[in-house]
């Protein structure tokens, strides 16, 4: 986490010096407004990671010695089969043609977005696949 904190940082200072730059040779208010406000989450991430490496242990990406194999572990567990994003794309490809055509077919999309949504987030509560 240290090399993170230290890239968003120096991250940060270049983003305020060309903030600086562009606002003097440009006098555009709304690209310098927005390369300040970046430069100033760059700040915000960079001092969290910083601050959170000085409290937890060493990882593998501050060790200069260290193997892939070493970072490995748990990941987390990822459905092998499930239907719920074919409805979820389906839904939202017929949302984003509701921005193309007309309004009224987000009428349509909606109740198939949230079957979709629905059915992802409890699929594993009821049926088969209860207890994994």
């Amino acid at each position: 986490m240290k090399v993170q904190g230290r890239m968003f940082i120096w991250l940060a200072v270049f983003i305020l010096i060309m903030a600086i730059v562009y606002g003097v040779w440009s006098k555009e208010p709304a690209g310098t407004t927005a390369l300040f406000l970046a430069f100033g989450l760059s700040v915000m991430i960079g001092y969290y990671l910083a601050f959170t490496a000085r409290r937890v242990d060493v990882g593998a990406q501050d060790n200069k010695d260290a193997d892939v194999a070493d970072d490995a572990g748990e990941l987390g567990f990822f459905s092998p089969h499930s239907w719920q994003p074919l409805s979820l794309g389906f839904g939202g490809a017929l949302a984003f043609l509701g921005v193309v055509f007309d309004w009224w077919l987000l009428y349509f999309s909606a109740p198939i977005i949230m079957v979709g949504l629905f059915g992802w987030v409890f699929e594993y509560y009821r049926g088969e696949n209860q207890n994994q």
